[in-house]
């Protein structure tokens, strides 16, 4: 029998638009042969709708427009169902698995995710705690460096008072510095400072997508990437490298490559590539990683491995660098996509404990 497969898109988050991008793509290519496909729109403001128009719409942002109906995920774990909310009633929608594509704060950060296991429907990617371990930059450190691999050094902040008390602790390192919001995605909220001048405005920058940021060191080199699925039996992409002809891999620099370019794959030889591979799995392991994220490392000049961040719902347009990680070892974008489903209904026990 076809499942049926919710697929959230939207958000109530910085990282809106990127969704929308990334879900237009995941309808596109979802085999509408093997899955009844139940579409939850959640606006700027966090409000969650079912939609069932024009996928168009989504990536025009238009989609709420449409005569919509209310929905909510029943919190009954017998049922595995969402509550849509007529006009003058309710419906309960049984769901197989649900696939948020949502990125960033209040979707790639546990909170659907525990309102998901709440649920007892199969989550098609990482749990609760991986997902919030990995959206939080210093702790994901602290873990990795722990594993054995290196991370950047860096200070927290928690406010500008904490930048008097510190300055002289972050002073001792390098310029270039990079600050950065410790919850955040497309790197948002992100400065390079390259003098001194320029610390205090971007640390004020960084506050405002969180109440805590990170002054961390430059790292020399290139950043290279590693496509993870599974959750036992690990299969691994091929490797990426961001080449950058100036500043750093930002969110212009992400969404239209402007003054950078994508090597699929890494301009490495087969050793260096298995050497990242086996990192971005012991990376993945660490962090409790489940079905699918994206690890993202720093390759130094000295070929030294350091670790930078995992996304654990990374991009999904069809030029995203995710998908053709994995289209490099022979998997399309629909294989992919099969292949994440199934193994989210698999492992439905690792959700509903």
């Amino acid at each position: 029998m076809k499942k049926t497969i919710a697929i959230l898109f939207g958000g109530h988050s910085s990282e809106y638009s990127v969704s929308l991008e990334s879900a237009y793509s995941v309808l596109c290519h979802l085999d509408h042969d093997k899955y009844n496909i139940y579409m939850i729109g959640i606006t700027k403001d966090g409000k969650w709708y079912h939609f069932d128009g024009d996928i168009l719409d989504i990536q025009n942002d238009t989609w709420w427009q449409h005569p919509l109906h209310e929905v909510t995920i029943s919190p009954d774990p017998t049922k595995h169902a969402l509550i849509e909310m007529k006009t003058d009633h309710f419906i309960l929608v049984h769901i197989d698995a649900i696939f948020p594509i949502l990125h960033g704060k209040n979707g790639e950060d546990g909170t659907v995710q525990g309102l998901i296991a709440l649920s007892g429907i199969p989550l098609i990617g990482c749990s609760v705690a991986s997902s919030a371990l990995c959206m939080d930059k210093e702790r994901a450190h602290q873990i990795v460096n722990h594993a054995g691999i290196r991370v950047p050094k860096s200070f927290v902040l928690t406010s500008m008072q904490d930048y008097q008390l510190q300055k002289n602790n972050f002073l001792k390192l390098s310029l270039p510095l990079f600050v950065k919001p410790v919850k955040a995605g497309s790197s948002y909220g992100i400065t390079k400072v390259t003098h001194l001048d320029e610390i205090e405005k971007a640390i004020e920058f960084a506050f405002t997508y969180d109440n805590e940021i990170l002054i961390e060191e430059n790292i020399e080199g290139f950043e290279v990437g590693c496509a993870v699925m599974g959750t036992d039996q690990l299969i691994l992409g091929r490797v990426d490298e961001i080449e950058l002809s100036q500043g750093f891999f930002d969110f212009t620099e992400k969404y239209t490559l402007k003054s950078s370019q994508i090597h699929m794959p890494a301009r490495i030889d087969s050793q260096i590539e298995k050497r990242i591979q086996e990192t971005a799995q012991m990376i993945y392991k660490a962090l409790g990683c489940q079905v699918f994220a994206r690890v993202d490392m720093f390759l130094t000049p000295e070929n030294e491995i350091v670790f930078n961040e995992v996304n654990t719902i990374p991009g999904f347009t069809s030029h995203s660098r995710f998908p053709s990680m994995l289209q490099g070892i022979g998997y399309s974008f629909e294989n992919i996509l099969d292949k994440l489903i199934e193994m989210g209904l698999n492992h439905e026990n690792n959700y509903s404990q």
